[in-house]
């Protein structure tokens, strides 16, 4: 089978830059890398093809000769043979995409006694409207780990202490060449840290933590949002062999209100009224989530859907002192279920109605009028 253009190969062009070409082949590589489709022949080739391609197209002297001779520049001896070393540039590479697959910790790990940083962790809270719009302090309870007492979060035995992990030499890594590849992974016997436990911890069985449930006090500020999250440094998982805590990461969301709709820093209330509030106007009275009840004057002439600002009777704006606005919808209610004199009323109001009391109305069939007039010519 005829060999791919090495340009097609990385899926960059033939002016790529050198910057272009190893963010495409790192992309590639770690997609089709062994480790992460074991037994996956195709991706193993892939992979080679990959390695190929970039091996010739990073050095300028042998893109040079491949953008003159094509693939023919690399057989018989030519002068691009080789394309398939090892050399330092590419084990850099390489180093750098093991990072990627392993965590970018796992070289920082030599010398430091197998400390590592405990786990994030996550707690939901949901809480109401009216919590979010005057903040408050909630004590939650989170099952997590601390540093094991027995043994001050070493692992080790009270009077033995960890040793240096004999099969990788306490770096925490181990290397295994695959045809021309060198291939580094984590080392088996460690777990990466560098060091064992000949003599573990009775009460923690040398993780160097143990599990508790732990009483926070948490202060939700005034006005916060559904879907912020409020981090609390420290209170996550203790670390492994005495490394630092990871953090509480507490995610809010605010339960759906009976009145009340948020729009960031701005609340809507829709609130009915009668027909004859809206006609000749009034005030009605409407609740704010301060708990004080507000009187809104509704002008004559309401239509349906108007909105009345009710300013800074919103949420409180986070780290400032404003408020954003309640808005009133108000929706026109329609008579239901009239009496003989409502319904004679109303008959005696309609027939003594003009343009001037319903202007949209008579607007409306005046120019559907015209329309039907115009389309009969």
């Amino acid at each position: 089978m005829a060999k791919r253009d090495y340009y097609e190969v990385l899926g960059v062009s033939k002016t790529a830059d050198e910057k272009e070409l190893k963010s495409a082949f790192r992309k590639l590589a770690m997609q089709y890398h062994p480790d992460r489709n074991p037994g996956d022949h195709a991706a193993e080739a892939s992979f080679k093809e990959i390695n190929e391609a970039y091996d010739v197209l990073k050095d300028g002297q042998k893109r040079a000769a491949y953008d003159r001779y094509g693939h023919a520049a690399f057989e018989n001896g030519g002068a691009g043979a080789g394309a398939g070393g090892f050399n330092g540039d590419f084990a850099q590479t390489m180093s750098d995409i093991f990072e990627n697959f392993f965590g970018g910790d796992m070289g920082g790990r030599r010398g430091g006694g197998g400390r590592e940083r405990g786990s994030d962790l996550r707690y939901n809270m949901e809480i109401t409207l009216e919590e979010a719009y005057a903040g408050k302090q909630i004590e939650i309870k989170v099952p997590t780990t601390v540093t094991c007492e027995a043994c001050s979060g070493s692992g080790a035995k009270a009077g033995t202490s960890a040793q240096t992990c004999r099969t990788c030499g306490g770096l925490g890594r181990v290397r295994a060449v695959q045809g021309f590849f060198t291939i580094e992974r984590t080392c088996p016997t460690c777990q990466g840290r560098g060091q064992v436990i000949p003599d573990p911890c009775k009460v923690c069985g040398g993780s160097g933590h143990t599990s508790v449930e732990k009483a926070l006090a948490v202060n939700i500020p005034a006005g916060i949002e559904d879907g912020n999250r409020i981090r609390l440094a420290g209170e996550g998982e203790a670390g492994v062999r005495g490394g630092p805590a990871g953090d509480l990461y507490i995610f809010v969301s605010i339960k759906p209100h009976a009145f009340f709709q948020r729009d960031g820093a701005d609340v809507f209330c829709a609130v009915p009224i009668s027909m004859t509030t809206a006609a000749l106007g009034g005030s009605i009275e409407v609740p704010t989530l301060s708990g004080e009840v507000a009187k809104v004057k509704i002008p004559e002439g309401t239509q349906n859907g108007k909105r009345i600002p009710l300013r800074g009777k919103g949420m409180p704006i986070l780290r400032t002192r404003g408020h954003g606005d309640l808005y009133i919808q108000v929706g026109v209610e329609t008579p239901r279920h009239l009496t003989k004199r409502q319904r004679e009323l109303l008959e005696e109001f309609e027939k003594d109605c003009s343009k001037e009391t319903h202007p949209d109305a008579h607007g409306f069939f005046a120019k559907m009028k015209g329309f039907f007039d115009n389309l009969g010519g």
